[in-house]
């Protein structure tokens, strides 16, 4: 996914300034992963095993840990799906909208500081 997908849609865009900050997948921090993320963004990187060290479960530096997954959890299993086919289809169905992961990274914004005026 990364080397297929997002490296080169990076590539198609100005992102000298860009940096990449794990959010919680294991995955990131395979040493494949680590290594090419190092070549992409160099020390624009937060991760467990990267330049910047990645504080884990930080809300002010994980929104999606600290908000969406949480969200998305509680509407998956809301139903208590009992087959595979079910929570596939629970997955597919939550509603995930730009305004609300917004809003919520504002609130996380203003918590922390960095927006002079509450959300």
């Amino acid at each position: 996914m990364i080397t297929n997908c997002f490296i080169p849609e990076l590539n198609n865009h100005d992102v000298q300034e860009l940096w990449f900050q794990q959010d919680g997948a294991t995955c990131h921090t395979a040493r494949t992963t680590i290594d090419l993320l190092k070549d992409t963004f160099g020390d624009r990187l937060i991760s467990r095993f990267g330049p910047v060290n990645w504080p884990p479960r930080s809300c002010d530096f994980t929104p999606l840990d600290y908000f969406l997954w949480g969200y998305v959890k509680s509407l998956v299993y809301a139903d208590k799906p009992q087959t595979l086919d079910h929570l596939k289809e629970n997955i597919r169905r939550v509603p995930i909208y730009g305004h609300t992961c917004w809003k919520n990274h504002r609130k996380l914004d203003f918590q922390i500081g960095l927006h002079p005026s509450q959300p």
